[in-house]
């Protein structure tokens, strides 16, 4: 009997027919008031410098679209495609950000969004922008075709980024694991130790993945000015 090699990513686990992998998605709200009534430490430290720094970096990159509170919108998409992606890489915990479900409904909202506040309030900066400066005028037309394009795909193309990377690391994990019943015993120590590798691996990704996603939304809305 054949079974679907990305079977490993389907939600799954249930209790009385009712999916339960959905429900971890509450479990950040048990860190919500850690900081309200536990003395500042240094993973509390920590997390705030962290923090600043993206704060400083993403109003650095808005640049003159910049305002009060305009930073928190991207490092809340951070901190909970982070949390999302280190939650996967506990067993028996599905990981929500290996379906287009999720990262789709992410990045398309906020691209729609700054789409229809650039094309409602500045739509000249808009069309001027689909036609870089210097384009010769036989290519004009090709230019905005492509920049048309390229704009269009966006939301996709971030949801397919986040999605095949966490997919492909979890992928070979499970494809090396699945073949620690036949190696000889060994090779057992040998496995173990790639499988270590591979988790550390992973946990850099999460954290670069939900990097990449901020800094390039970030991106984005700095476009509609």
């Amino acid at each position: 009997m054949m079974s679907n090699l990305f079977s490993i990513f389907d939600p799954s686990t249930n209790l009385l027919n009712l999916s339960m992998n959905w429900i971890k998605t509450f479990l950040g709200l048990m860190f919500i008031p850690y900081s309200f009534w536990f003395l500042p430490n240094r993973h509390f430290f920590f997390w705030n410098f962290i923090l600043k720094k993206l704060h400083n970096e993403f109003k650095t990159l808005l640049k003159n679209n910049y305002f009060k509170g305009s930073t928190f919108i991207f490092i809340s998409m951070f901190t909970f495609i982070l949390f999302k992606n280190f939650l996967g890489l506990f067993p028996y915990i599905f990981t929500k950000t290996s379906h287009l479900t999720l990262s789709l409904s992410i990045s398309l909202p906020l691209w729609l969004k700054f789409m229809l506040y650039g094309w409602i309030n500045n739509s000249q900066h808009m069309f001027i922008h689909m036609i870089p400066q210097g384009t010769p005028g036989i290519l004009m037309p090709f230019m905005v075709l492509i920049e048309t394009i390229s704009n269009i795909i966006r939301p996709g193309t971030l949801a397919v980024r986040l999605t095949a990377n966490m997919i492909a690391g979890h992928l070979l994990m499970t494809l090396l694991s699945n073949t620690g019943s036949i190696m000889p015993s060994y090779l057992i120590i040998l496995l173990i130790m790639i499988q270590v590798l591979l988790i550390i691996l992973e946990s850099a990704v999460a954290v670069i993945q939900s990097y990449v996603i901020a800094i390039l939304s970030t991106l984005y809305s700095s476009e509609v000015n």
